[in-house]
Order: structure tokens, then C-alpha cells, then sequence
């Protein structure tokens, strides 16, 4: 059961909490987290969007050519657990 595939909601849930942590380190560009990742373009750009789902309050802040996205609020996230889980976030997700 080990080996088993992560569903899609895990994997989409796990991104989401990765992403947010991501930007609330610092890596606050969509540029900086496909860099980070090598997620594409869009599947970044859609993640950030879908934060308000799970309750986390992230906003756009400067220009569009120099600014950056930072989290306000994580909501009912603990972002704790984010931090002493990150191996077992990117293993799911299989970042490295």
C-alpha cells in the first residue's frame, strides 16, 4: 500500500499547502516557483488562485513586472505542520 499512487485530491491539496509555503519563504514569483518546482505556468498560476478554497489569504503586492505574492492569513492551515512535513510534501508531489 506504500507504493500506492497518491489521489488527485491529496496530490492538488498537497500542492496548494506547498505552493503557500513556497511564497511565504520568500519564493513569491510565479517565475521563482516554476523554478522551484518545474511546474508549469498555468498549473502555478491556477494553484495560487485556488488558495481561497482552502481558507489561505494570499495577495499580489507591487507592480506587475516587479511584484511579489505574499500569504496574509492561512486560514485553518497550520502552517507547522507544513514546515516539519516539507520531505513528505515534496515526496508526494515528487519535487525535489
Amino acid at each position: 500500500m506504500e507504493n500506492e499512487k497518491p489521489s488527485k485530491t491529496k496530490t492538488s491539496f498537497y500542492r496548494r499547502l506547498y505552493l503557500a509555503y513556497l511564497i511565504d519563504s520568500g519564493v513569491n514569483t510565479v517565475p521563482a516557483i516554476i523554478n522551484a518546482t518545474g511546474m508549469p505556468k498555468r498549473t502555478a498560476q491556477d494553484t495560487i488562485l485556488a488558495f481561497k478554497e482552502l481558507g489561505i489569504e494570499v495577495e499580489f503586492v507591487g507592480g506587475t513586472k516587479n511584484g511579489v505574492y505574499q500569504v496574509n492569513d492561512w486560514g485553518a492551515i497550520y502552517k507547522d505542520w507544513i514546515e516539519n512535513n516539507i520531505q513528505q510534501v515534496k515526496d508526494v508531489l515528487e519535487y525535489p
